[in-house]
């Protein structure tokens, strides 16, 4: 079959990949359709990720068909369906209460094993969600979504909440358009002003310029000084995140849905007069997928918009080395695979 391999940072080709084989009982051989290209994707082909062995075939946000089933498996062949890239080993603490997407040994697909930007992959049957009527092309954003869909059930809020989403990325972009569907008052603050001009003008959003004033000034100007009761950090930034803690109100939350490498420091004092609560976001879960998949069909997620670049298996060496660092206009790219 066909793939491609990251070999290096910096070194993505197309290669010739001995095909998967047949399936052991429990799981499936999946014939890719559509792979979504990820920050993480990015952070890889320029050696920005730390826990990473090379070369790795990329890809963890996948829509393909059931070509083949081991035993035991209940689903169809030619069955279309939305792959959850998450492997859990189902028997450590977080998954005994319910977690997997925060397993002991979570292996991610296209991170700490090989991943979907090929013909064929092997995937545990129970990691294989129905698409129900989901288009191929929008099952394969579905995982993205997820991870805002996920950080905002986590929050557990009440609608009307004034909720401050910070970074515009696609995560970002994601968990304020989950945070608007739960009914929560939206904003979003980043430096990009053209990501920004995206939110407001495409999606509807209000807009903070982090770029035209500082960020501490923005908060107070949108909420008269009380802050925001609801605050979601997307931006895999270490400052971004240690100043978040200011930006949320007295009794309120803020919740980190994206991860940095360095230690995180904030005032004890102004955490514990603040009342606030602290809430780490890792993945999704099976029931995070589902609202995803519901809400695009129900046309709550406006993904044609999301969506702005497309490539085939053929040029994605070329094109993601391109969009690594020609961002403009760039929301969500996603390679055509089947």
């Amino acid at each position: 079959m066909k793939a491609v391999v990251c070999r290096s940072p910096g070194d993505l080709v197309l290669e010739d990949r001995a095909a998967p084989g047949v399936p052991p009982p429990g799981w499936a051989r999946v014939a890719v359709s559509h792979v979504g290209i990820c920050g993480t994707d990015y952070h890889i082909f320029e050696g920005k990720h730390p826990f990473l062995a090379y070369p790795r075939i990329m890809g963890h946000e996948v829509s393909g068909t059931v070509a083949e089933k081991g035993e035991g498996v209940g689903l169809t062949i030619g069955e279309a369906v939305i792959i959850n890239p998450y492997l859990a080993c189902g028997k450590c603490i977080a998954c005994r209460h319910g977690k997997p997407n925060c397993c002991v040994s979570i292996e991610v697909l296209g991170v700490h094993r090989d991943g979907a930007m090929c013909d064929e992959i092997l995937v545990p049957a129970q990691n294989l969600y129905p698409a129900n009527g989901l288009s191929l092309a929008d099952a394969a954003a579905v995982e993205f979504l997820a991870i805002g869909a996920h950080a905002v059930r986590r929050s557990l809020t009440s609608p009307g909440q004034r909720t401050l989403v910070i970074g515009a990325g696609p995560i970002g972009l994601g968990t304020a358009l989950f945070a608007r569907i739960g009914g929560l008052d939206v904003s979003l603050l980043d430096m990009s002003t053209e990501r920004l001009g995206f939110a407001e003008g495409e999606l509807g959003f209000a807009a903070l310029d982090g770029s035209k004033a500082p960020a501490a000034d923005l908060v107070r100007q949108a909420t008269g000084g009380e802050g925001f009761d609801l605050v979601f950090d997307a931006t895999g930034n270490t400052q971004s995140v240690q100043s978040a803690f200011a930006h949320v109100a007295h009794g309120g939350t803020l919740v980190l849905v994206s991860v940095v490498k360095d230690d995180i420091t904030f005032s004890d004092p102004e955490f514990h007069k603040r009342e606030m609560t602290l809430v780490g976001s890792r993945n999704a879960l099976r029931a995070d997928f589902d609202h995803v998949a519901a809400s695009i069909r129900n046309g709550a997620v406006p993904l044609a918009k999301l969506v702005t670049h497309r490539t085939t298996l053929a040029a994605t060496p070329r094109d993601l080395a391109r969009w690594a660092h020609e961002k403009s206009g760039l929301i969500k790219a996603v390679i055509e695979v089947g």
